[in-house]
């Protein structure tokens, strides 16, 4: 089975993304616990370069945002600061969106769909959430009540605003979670736009590929 997976990263990429974001809010508590979820973070990321390398060849681009991030996570940990945090959550964002793009490409060119495409397009969807996980985080480096939670109170996890994202991304929205800042809220606009966007077009994309073409 583990031979299997090593020739399959859409796959890799897939349970990646579906463990950091199943185990994010059991890590996202104590100083041990947040290492363990450090290092589980950067396996999607590793996967999802090697994955964009193969399909766009953008081996260098990826690599010098992954090294920006590492290097202001660093200077973070060792001077803290509103500004490395921001910055290095701007180049998450920018990672993961390039990410979207590289493989919504892959997508996009397929002429026909294989278990290889659809675990690709549940990746991206899932890599939208966290485009705009880490632009909220770049909001709440500045401003940190720029997001509360329903009894508007600051929010105390990181977990707390991967699951805004996600929620706002399914436009599920309980509201136990919710924008206090006008550019979250508009950034929230746009991922709900955006996730809705993405499964028209990504069933649309699917529908097509598998249409046959009728006998005269």
């Amino acid at each position: 089975m583990w031979t299997d997976l090593k020739h399959r990263p859409d796959l890799l990429l897939l349970l990646s993304l579906l463990l950091l974001i199943l185990l994010h809010p059991v890590l996202d508590h104590g100083i041990v616990s947040n290492i363990f979820l450090i290092v589980l973070s950067f396996v999607p990321v590793i996967l999802a370069t090697i994955r964009l390398s193969q399909i766009r060849g953008w081996w260098w681009q990826s690599l010098l945002l992954v090294a920006a991030i590492v290097i202001f996570s660093v200077a973070n940990q060792f001077w803290p600061s509103p500004a490395f945090s921001t910055i290095k959550w701007v180049f998450v964002a920018v990672y993961f969106g390039l990410i979207v793009v590289g493989l919504f490409s892959y997508i996009l060119n397929a002429e026909s769909i294989t278990s290889s495409h659809l675990f690709t397009a549940v990746s991206i969807y899932l890599l939208l959430g966290l485009v705009w996980f880490a632009l909220y985080c770049a909001v709440v480096s500045i401003d940190p009540g720029a997001i509360l939670t329903g009894q508007r109170e600051l929010i105390e996890h990181r977990s707390e605003i991967l699951y805004f994202s996600l929620g706002t991304l399914t436009t599920l929205g309980y509201g136990d979670v919710v924008a206090a800042h006008s550019v979250v809220a508009h950034l929230a606009i746009l991922e709900a736009v955006a996730g809705v966007l993405y499964i028209a077009m990504i069933v649309a994309l699917l529908v097509g590929s598998y249409r046959r073409p009728s006998s005269s």
